[in-house]
């Protein structure tokens, strides 16, 4: 292991430690202290926040946007504080504090046996929901990019799978028939779609831009016929507590095959309008949410690598 690897991993363990160690107001107060640091001092993934986060508020001024990046990154270490403390959390309190809100169908689609696949976004906490679902719907199948160094890596799948969740790596070329084999046995697989992290995606049209979307979820609902159901997740206060939302958008169906389409014809066509009806249902939780949404890379093709761009 290199030296900055092994530093790394380091900074890992120490603050899945510390941050269980240190009492929750305590850990809350000094996390958003940090994240208003890195909000003043800026720098290219603040700024690329920034632009991301002015696609969801479009007319928003100048002054109404530092506010939207400034709470974009309290939440986002806020995520990265409730991942460290997850694992201590009781379970009452990792039921406790999700809300489902309009999950009848999907409800229905994994007591019926079929299997569901959901589309997500990086917004809210998708450790949190993972965890819960195990705990209080189903155990979940999910895919996991390979995190460098690989020892920090590890050290999330063990995490996840402390959860109760299955965690297949992206890339792995037994992961995509793996999936396929849980579905068909009424698993419920949902992915994090919003970036494209193989660059073989499908552009769709997201908040006024072309972004390149993964293709695995509506592959998926295509082999398999099991329902797709764009999610949106965010934070809000209910009753006093602070509580992390489900909302589970409507199904999103498999075009029927045209007359004189050839079977890949059809694949091809089905998969880039079952990714654009997601990517519709992802937008209109990012607009609502904007300050969830976790995203500090590049989205838009236009600001892609061109090596990225296909």
């Amino acid at each position: 292991m290199s030296r900055r690897d092994a530093l790394v991993t380091a900074a890992f363990r120490l603050g899945w430690r510390l941050t269980r160690a240190v009492p929750e107001p305590v850990a809350v107060a000094a996390t958003e202290r940090i994240a208003d640091r890195v909000a003043a001092r800026g720098g290219p993934r603040v700024d690329q926040l920034r632009r991301n986060l002015s696609l969801a508020r479009p007319g928003a001024g100048e002054a109404e946007l530092e506010v939207l990046v400034r709470a974009g990154l309290r939440s986002y270490a806020r995520y990265w504080l409730d991942v460290f403390r997850l694992p201590s959390w009781p379970r009452a309190r990792l039921v406790g504090t999700v809300h489902l809100d309009d999950g009848e169908d999907l409800r229905a689609a994994l007591a019926s046996g079929r299997g569901a696949i959901a589309f997500l976004g990086h917004l809210g906490n998708w450790d949190h929901a993972g965890a819960w679902s195990s705990l209080a719907l189903t155990p979940i199948v999910t895919v996991a990019e390979r995190l460098r160094p690989e020892t920090v890596y590890e050290e999330f799948l063990a995490f996840r799978r402390s959860l109760g969740m299955e965690v297949l790596p992206l890339g792995d070329p037994a992961t995509f028939p793996t999936l396929l084999r849980r579905l068909r046995g009424g698993a419920f697989v949902p992915l994090l779609a919003d970036r494209d992290l193989s660059a073989t995606g499908v552009e769709v049209d997201f908040l006024g831009e072309r972004v390149r979307m993964a293709a695995g979820p509506a592959a998926l609902a295509i082999a398999t016929g099991a329902p797709l159901f764009p999610i949106g997740l965010h934070h809000e206060v209910r009753d006093g507590t602070r509580v992390l939302v489900l909302t589970v958008r409507p199904q999103v169906p498999v075009p029927a095959r045209r007359e004189g389409e050839s079977a890949r014809e059809h694949r091809r066509r089905a998969t880039a309008e079952l990714t654009q009806a997601c990517a519709d249902g992802l937008a209109a939780a990012v607009r609502a949410h904007p300050e969830e949404w976790h995203v500090l890379q590049p989205l838009s093709t236009a600001d892609l690598p061109l090596r990225a761009r296909g």
